[in-house]
This record gives structure tokens, sequence and C-alpha cells, in this order.
């Protein structure tokens, strides 16, 4: 009996040290792939005609979420700097009091960014929907993601699989105090982004096909 339990303690002890290796590689890969890609200054990232805001929650405990801010006033530096034309607010509508996109334009019209160089894409319920309804249902093939720092590795690869070229910007990073748990959980979203790639998981894209009102310079 004592043996049977120590082998299924080792066996155990096994699968625990393979499943940590496999996400700590796939952290590491992907955080090394995308850093030359990622800028926090307007000055030194290439332009592209389209940039696009990933959403999150406006608020958090009734109080402005850091995360929403932060990539709110990314996307505004940038588009003050002449590094994009354009925003694609790319976030979750799911109820209808809960509408990344609309907040996150309400927030950008407020920095001075105009209403007529946003469009919105309410079905941005994941990473991988953004990048792909980006792809398929905008047209996107060249952009800046705007995003926390921490997401945008997996962004970036996102978008490389589905045919984007893409370079991201922060303009900062937000302290652990504040981002910790979140970054947490952004290790598991970039195996479970793996996860749902080899299982080909079909993303929310509808028809017809978008042409994002881009001026010509």
């Amino acid at each position: 009996m004592q043996r049977k339990m120590n082998l299924l303690a080792r066996r155990a002890l096994q699968l625990v040290t393979a499943v940590a290796s496999i996400t700590l590689a796939i952290n590491l890969w992907l955080t090394l792939r995308a850093s030359h890609r990622i800028f926090n200054s307007t000055a030194s990232i290439p332009p592209a005609d389209v940039g696009i805001v990933l959403g999150t929650s406006r608020l958090v405990g009734g109080r402005e979420n850091a995360h929403f801010r932060v990539r709110i006033d990314s996307a505004a530096a940038l588009f003050k700097a002449g590094r994009v034309k354009h925003l694609l607010l790319s976030g979750d509508n799911k109820e209808s009091h809960y509408n990344e996109p609309r907040d996150m334009r309400d927030a950008l019209v407020a920095l001075g960014v105009p209403a007529s160089a946003m469009t919105a894409d309410a079905l941005g319920l994941r990473t991988l929907d953004s990048m792909v309804r980006a792809r398929e249902k905008f047209g996107v093939s060249r952009c800046i993601i705007i995003s926390d720092d921490f997401h945008l590795p997996r962004a970036l690869w996102l978008a490389d699989l589905h045919g984007i070229s893409a370079n991201a910007f922060v303009s900062r990073s937000l302290p652990w105090e504040i981002s910790g748990k979140t970054r947490v959980r952004e290790w598991f979203a970039r195996i479970k982004a793996v996860i749902d790639e080899l299982t080909e998981k079909e993303p929310a894209v509808e028809p017809p096909r978008v042409r994002l009102p881009v001026p010509n310079p």
C-alpha cells in the first residue's frame, strides 16, 4: 500500500513539474519573441494606419480600472503623435450596460481624439476574436496593437498567426501591486491561447467585410 502511495506521489509530482515547465517555456518564448516589437515611446515606434485598442472594463469596484486608463492614454498619445490615423476599438459588448468599445470611445473623445477617427468592434470578446476580426472583418493587414505590456506578447503572436504585421505600444507599465493578479492570469491565458490554436477554436466573425475610414496622407 505504501509503495502504491509513493508511486502516485511521484507521478503527481512529475505531472506538476511537467505542467509548470510547459507553462514557463511558453511564457518565456512569447515574451522573448515579442520584446523587440513592444515600444513605449511614440517617437521610436514605426507608424501604421491603424491602431487596435484592446478592451477591458472601465470600472473595477466602482473605481476607474488602471488598466483601462493605461490603454486609453497610450492610444491617445499614439494618435496625437501621428503614429496612427485610425483607432479600431475592439472589446466586449455582451450586455446593454457593459460596452467596452463605447467606454473607450468616450474616454478617447474626452482626450481630444475625434470620434470620426475611431471604429468600434463590439465582438472583440477575446484577444483571438480581436485579431481575427481585425483581419477578416475590417481588412487590417498592418497595425499597432495597444494594451498592457504583459498582454502584448500574446496579442502579437495571435496577430502573426492570423496575417497581421504588427508592432505594439504601451506608454507605461503598471506596478506589480496594482497589476499582479492580472499578470498571473495572463500567464495562463497564454497557455489557453496556444490550446485554442491547436484545437482550431473558431472566433466570432460575421460578414460582410467593413472598410476602415483611414484618411489618405
